[in-house]
């Protein structure tokens, strides 16, 4: 398993140039490769356990500059996802007392089968970009359906009564609901007169 570490050589930057922590970890099941990742509010970098301090230092410099030329060239996504954690945060002032404080929302295009997810002991959010061009109250309501998530697990009693006070939780339910039925049917697009 890595173990995270934090190298003090003075060659390797404390944060991204936007400001955003770098954390190094060494894997000794890694042999050659290096990856970057933001992670959870970090600039991740996992390294090889071998590699020397000045290699440490050139590999995290080279991936950073990466992931933040990367980030530049996605200013949609990045102005995207920043959009998401706003609106999660108003929506968890508004029907949850504040006290849903997600650590990311994001869109994702790897859900098939449902339409977000959260992983409450992460405190993150997962929307599948099939929400894209829907209207802004059934996409509200699956962000306030993850935000719910992150403070009661389950969908029991607990979980619904945090969701009666959105107005349109029943009437997104059946649009999601008609959503998904169409397109398990393969109907795309607008339905036109005869």
């Amino acid at each position: 398993m890595p173990s995270p570490s934090r190298t003090a050589d003075a060659s390797i930057p404390a944060t991204t140039t936007s400001g955003i922590p770098i954390q190094v970890r060494r894997s000794a099941r890694r042999k050659r490769t290096v990856n970057a990742v933001f992670r959870d509010g970090v600039a991740l970098v996992s390294i090889p356990a071998h590699f020397s301090a000045a290699q440490e230092a050139e590999w995290v410099q080279r991936m950073v500059a990466r992931l933040e030329q990367r980030v530049s060239t996605e200013p949609d996504e990045a102005a995207s996802e920043n959009d998401l954690m706003r609106r999660a945060a108003e929506l968890s002032s508004r029907y949850l007392s504040g006290h849903a404080r997600p650590a990311s929302v994001r869109w994702v295009s790897n859900q098939n089968s449902r339409w977000g997810s959260a992983t409450p002991g992460r405190g993150t959010i997962r929307l599948s970009d099939k929400l894209k061009g829907m209207p802004q109250w059934v996409v509200d309501y699956v962000l306030l359906h993850e935000l719910a998530h992150l403070l009661v697990p389950s969908h029991g009693p607990a979980f619904w009564r945090l969701l009666e006070n959105y107005p349109q939780t029943e009437t997104a339910k059946a649009f999601l609901s008609g959503a998904a039925f169409a397109s398990s049917r393969g109907l795309k697009g607008e339905m036109g007169e005869d």
